[in-house]
């Protein structure tokens, strides 16, 4: 027999709304709920759950369960379980040190809906109780409930999608037939509507154009949110895209991989500097992968000796801070550049022990300036961290202009750069170069756009500095280069599809003309300066679709059959071909031809070399 629901709905504040959802076969008959003093009341034998305008309060079985996002703690036992999709939270139930549970039959208690939105999902997060089928004292309640339905609850992607009329079809048949679930969902509608509009924006553009974004930061002021729930939100919006939940769950279960083996190999080392590589093409937040590397990193790789760079740096901090007060210990420029390299070298390698050596630090240095002591630490250690900002703030912005082709400077951001370089120069005049030119020249997924805007911008921040170009003229050749890749992405493409549809050949200087005024046409580029102009890039996309026609049809198929790593790398590095390009069409090889993508992933292990 099909069981029978109530459904309540309504606002408890303002901000906060609730769906509550009784089902059972007879719900209509044992259903008990009240509106008192503002406030909604559910109850049941044993059972209360009250929604005020400030909280809830709860006493009786059940919990709450709500679809894991950054800012949800997430144990190692869930992390390491891709199925495992959502947080449930039992009432009085406590963790045992060996990661089993215990339950009390204490388990009344109340909530704000400020810590149920922070603690829990942002936007929607549920709550539910029962009776009927469950029996006992509440200790024994809740652990069957939890046997009954539990690993359902962690598992249903219906949570996340907040459609409660499946979730309430998955639970009831796990539950019996005598059971009658209220399931009660809290919506704040503040992130709910800054979650929307920002999803429509990200899906829309990726890279959000600055005056949309202006008008999202308007928004957020305007509904009063915080700056870290803000975070969250756009953090969790860009993680289930679908391009960006690709490489990020990738990352995790190589981790996942690491800590079950207790060891993480080249191949993997390198596996995951090139997921981060891609990461920063698509402006994936760097937070989603430190949560997975502070909880996943295998414990022996902190195990054994100390590297160099991270034994010098603590010999600095701890030499002024902790060891050496009775001694002029400085922080002087000399170290400085040390810690410098020292932060590079870390975040390369994706080695926290250093940020958390810097957190230390600051820790003892506060302590002791609240205690009495030298201000003049306070001063060396604010010095420290003011050039870490600067190196932050360049290696994200020049990072980005190498990665992504949609960055666009800003005469304020090119006079931020000026300005860092200026410091980094008081310090050595190579030093700017060392930090944030020379290590990304050379990646080799650095692309050839990528490495001329580059290179751009490393002579063009000289020559404005030594008065033979102007910020607006840099500028300009920046954004030249960012339309001419653009240009050339898009003429590729369409010269791709006009080959593939409609032309057997473009070898003769008559095909390619003919090839070059339908792409010109689709372009909207007709005029016959345009058209010169386009001649010089259209060939340079002839070379390139020629060199991808010889790897596809003569030397991928050899590659694959003999392993040939060498004559892979060899064709890489001379082809002119970017090396994400490459990839991307050995991956579409692979499953047009139906095969192994392991074999894919062992031609790719001289990465690790």
């Amino acid at each position: 027999m099909k069981h029978q629901e109530i459904r309540l709905h309504g606002q408890i504040n303002p901000h906060i709304e609730y769906y509550v959802t009784i089902a059972a076969l007879d719900a209509f008959r044992g259903t008990f709920y009240e509106y008192a003093g503002g406030g909604l009341r559910l109850f049941a034998p044993g059972n209360e759950l009250i929604l005020d305008a400030a909280k809830l309060t709860h006493r009786g079985n059940g919990g709450s369960f709500c679809e894991y996002m950054f800012g949800v703690e997430q144990p190692l036992a869930d992390l390491v379980k891709s199925e495992v999709r959502n947080r449930l939270v039992m009432f009085g139930a406590t963790s045992r040190e060996d990661g089993s549970l215990m339950f009390a039959d204490g388990t009344a208690g109340e909530e704000s809906y400020e810590r149920i939105f922070l603690e829990g999902n942002a936007v929607h997060n549920y709550f539910f109780f029962l009776f009927g089928s469950v029996t006992g004292p509440l200790r024994t309640q809740q652990a069957e409930i939890l046997q009954l339905a539990g690993k359902e609850l962690k598992r249903s992607p219906h949570v996340g999608d907040g459609d409660d009329a499946r979730i309430i079809d998955e639970l009831l048949p796990l539950l019996g037939h005598r059971t009658s679930l209220y399931l009660i969902k809290l919506i704040d509608r503040r992130h709910q509507q800054y979650r929307d509009a920002f999803r429509e924006l990200y899906l829309a553009h990726r890279a959000i154009p600055d005056a949309e974004y202006a008008e999202l930061v308007e928004l957020a002021g305007a509904l009063g949110l915080d700056a870290y729930q803000q975070e969250r939100i756009r953090i969790d919006v860009m993680y289930k895209h679908p391009d960006n939940r690709r490489i990020v769950d990738e990352y995790q279960s190589i981790l996942i991989d690491c800590k079950r083996r207790g060891r993480m190999d080249k191949g993997q080392h390198a596996r995951l500097t090139r997921l981060k590589t891609l990461s920063v093409r698509s402006k994936i937040p760097s937070a989603l992968f430190s949560a997975m590397d502070e909880v996943l990193k295998p414990d022996d790789l902190a195990g054994g000796a100390e590297p160099d760079s991270l034994a010098e740096t603590r010999q600095i901090l701890e030499g002024l801070f902790l060891h050496e007060r009775q001694i002029d210990a400085r922080v002087d420029g000399d170290d400085l550049i040390k810690l410098l390299h020292a932060k590079r070298r870390a975040a390369e390698s994706r080695d926290y022990a250093f940020e958390q050596m810097l957190l230390e630090t600051a820790k003892t240095c506060d302590e002791q300036a609240r205690d009495g002591g030298d201000v003049f630490l306070v001063e060396n250690f604010s010095w420290i961290i003011t050039y870490f900002d600067r190196y932050d703030s360049c290696s994200e912005h020049i990072s980005q202009l190498a990665f992504m082709d949609k960055v666009r400077f800003t005469e304020e951001l090119v006079r931020s750069l000026l300005n860092n370089k200026k410091a980094f120069d008081l310090l050595g005049p190579k030093l700017f170069d060392e930090l944030f030119f020379d290590r990304i020249l050379q990646n080799r997924y650095l692309g050839q756009f990528g490495r001329q805007k580059l290179i751009c911008l490393r002579q063009g921040l000289t020559s404005i500095e030594q008065g033979r170009m102007t910020l607006q003229g840099l500028l300009q050749r920046l954004n030249d280069l960012s339309r001419l890749e653009q240009l050339y992405n898009r003429m590729l493409q369409l010269t791709k599809e006009r080959v593939r549809h409609f032309y057997a050949r473009y070898q003769t200087a008559v095909e390619r003309d003919q090839l070059l005024r339908e792409v010109a046409r689709e372009l909207g580029l007709s005029g016959e300066a345009e058209r010169k102009s386009l001649e010089k890039l259209f060939r340079r996309v002839v070379q390139n679709l020629q060199m991808e026609e010889m790897y596809l049809h003569n030397l991928l198929p050899r590659i694959v059959a003999g392993r040939d790593m060498a004559l892979r790398e060899d064709f890489l590095s001379n082809s002119g071909l970017d090396r994400f390009y490459v990839e991307e069409l050995e991956r579409e090889y692979f499953e047009y031809n139906g095969l192994d993508l392991t074999q894919l992933s062992l031609l790719r292990q001289e990465l690790a070399v």
